[in-house]
Order: structure tokens, then sequence, then C-alpha cells
């Protein structure tokens, strides 16, 4: 039953097989003799892909209660014994799991010792139940209403050089003589973001929108902060990615009176998970510990700390 579940969330035998750790003849006898028992075909299989027939469809939807069940039976037996145990899954964009996350599960593995922790780290949109991870922490806005969803606050963003850069390029005194000067100045902007070629300043009353660009466009976060320090141009980032570097005085802000808006951060929790004790404590962990990152404001995110549907 897993094996068909996670055949018909990935729709590749090949690809659950390296999941599984096992051949693909033994995923394919599974799916046989899971069919043979039910007594109607519950996958269509060509050459080229796996899809899920009307029945399997049925199917599925009750395999997967009936699993989740399954595990919150075993995680209340293995409660008994004594430490929570397991694997919990966890995605989270790359630069932020690099800097601040990565730091956390080390400690979060340090109170429960048992708990085994598999960190993905990247900017992709991923499919949480396909790719069967249990929580994910992502920046922006989120469509995915099938999800439950943990907000943690706002990602604070700020608009930073290096000094030597702006010693050569000149400092902008106002959003405007950014737009005036766009001959001169280099902005760093990240190529996976929608609208990063427009730059939104806002305060003292004022929005701005300018066109933004330059020489140089990323697809990482981490790339973004290196150029920065490099002196390479001027860019709009979140605060937890370069509070070390402002500190130290390799960067300073830019036309500190305005800021672009800020991000929301959110959780989110595959549902059929979210109730596995292990889960739950990662989940309050990590709610708590993010909060106290340079640049989360959570005032706003008060409110939601319950878990939600999306």
């Amino acid at each position: 039953m897993r094996t068909f579940v996670r055949v018909a969330e990935r729709g590749s035998l090949s690809a659950v097989a390296r999941e599984l750790g096992v051949g693909q003849s033994t995923v394919t006898r599974h799916l046989r003799e899971l069919e043979t028992a039910v007594g109607v075909p519950l996958l269509s299989r060509t050459t080229r892909r796996v899809t899920v027939t009307d029945e399997g469809s049925r199917f599925h939807a009750q395999c997967v209660q009936i699993l989740r069940l399954v595990d919150l039976a075993g995680e209340e037996a293995r409660s008994t014994r004594g430490a929570p145990a397991g694997t919990i899954r966890i995605s989270c964009t790359a630069a932020l799991g690099v800097l601040h996350v990565s730091r956390l599960i080390f400690a979060f593995q340090d109170l429960y010792p048992d708990i085994a922790v598999d960190l993905s780290l990247s900017d992709e949109r991923i499919d949480l139940v396909r790719d069967g991870v249990d929580i994910a922490l992502r920046l922006g806005p989120l469509t995915d209403s099938s999800l439950k969803l943990k907000p943690l606050g706002q990602s604070r963003r700020l608009l930073v050089a290096a000094p030597q850069y702006l010693a050569g390029s000149g400092v902008p005194m106002h959003p405007r003589d950014l737009a005036r000067d766009l001959g001169t100045h280099e902005g760093i902007r990240m190529s996976n973001i929608a609208g990063s070629d427009l730059l939104i300043l806002e305060g003292r009353g004022e929005r701005h929108a300018l066109p933004f660009g330059g020489r140089l466009q990323t697809d990482h976060g981490l790339a973004v902060r290196e150029a920065l320090a490099a002196g390479r141009g001027i860019a709009p980032t979140h605060l937890w990615l370069v509070e070390d570097l402002l500190a130290a005085g390799r960067l300073t802000r830019v036309l500190p009176d305005y800021a672009p808006p800020p991000v929301p951060l959110n959780m989110l929790i595959v549902p059929e998970r979210a109730g596995i004790a292990r889960v739950r404590l990662l989940v309050d962990f990590l709610a708590e510990r993010i909060a106290q990152i340079a640049g989360i404001e959570t005032g706003a995110a008060r409110g939601g700390n319950r878990l939600e549907p999306q």
C-alpha cells in the first residue's frame, strides 16, 4: 500500500524504487500483488509514464488515511518506550537554510538525538506530498491550499551595498537618484523571483517603483550576498542574509529611510504528518527559534500561530 501511494504521487516506478531503496522489480511486484488483492487495476502503465485509474484515485485517498492511522499508531506505541524517534524530511529556502535553519536543526537533534532529519535546500517550489516531505519553510506568497499553514512572521528587507561600491558610484540620497542614475548604478537581482526587475521602496509616506537591474543576476541568495560583499552593486536583501556583514562594516544601508516591503515567511505541513509526535516537536521548535532570527518580525503573525488550512 505504501508503494502504491508513492507511485501514485510521483508517477514513476524507478523514482519510488530509488526512494525506498529497492529494485524496480520489487515495486512492480508490490503493485501487481495489491491489484490482485483489490481486484481492479489501480494504475495505468506505459513505457513513458504511470497514471492512476479512476478506481486507483479513490483507493489512493483511502490508503493515505489508513497509512496515516498506521503511522500514528506506531508513534503512540513507540512513545511509551521513551524518547521520540524516526525521520523527518524538511525542505527550506536555500540561503535561509544554510545560514540559519541548519544550525537550528543541529540544536534540535541535540535535544532529540534519536530523531533523524533529512534537510533539503532549494528555492524551487516542490510538491511536498509527491516528494515525501513533512515540513517546508517558504518565503513569499503561497498557493497550495491542501497543506496546513503556520505563519512565522515577516522577513524585513533593506537596500544595501558595499562601502567601496558606493565610494566609486556615489551614494543615492533619494529613490529618484537611483532612477536618474541607473546608468551609473549596478543592480544585483534574483532571476528566479517574479518582478525582481522592479525595485519597490517605501518610506516617508512615499512609494517608489523603479526599473532595476544590472550586469549580474543570479538564482541564489548566497550568490547575491557574495556579490554585494565584493562591491559588485546594490541589492534589496533580507536582513538575516547580511546582518553579520552590516555589523562588520562590509556592507552599509542605502537610502536608510526607505525599504522594500517585507516578505511573509511561512511553514507548510503535510496534514497527514502533522499529528506525528516528532513532526509536532520540530514544528514547535522551529516556530520558536525562527522568531529569534534577525529581521523576522513576528508581531503581525502572532494571531496566526495555530495550524490552519491555507
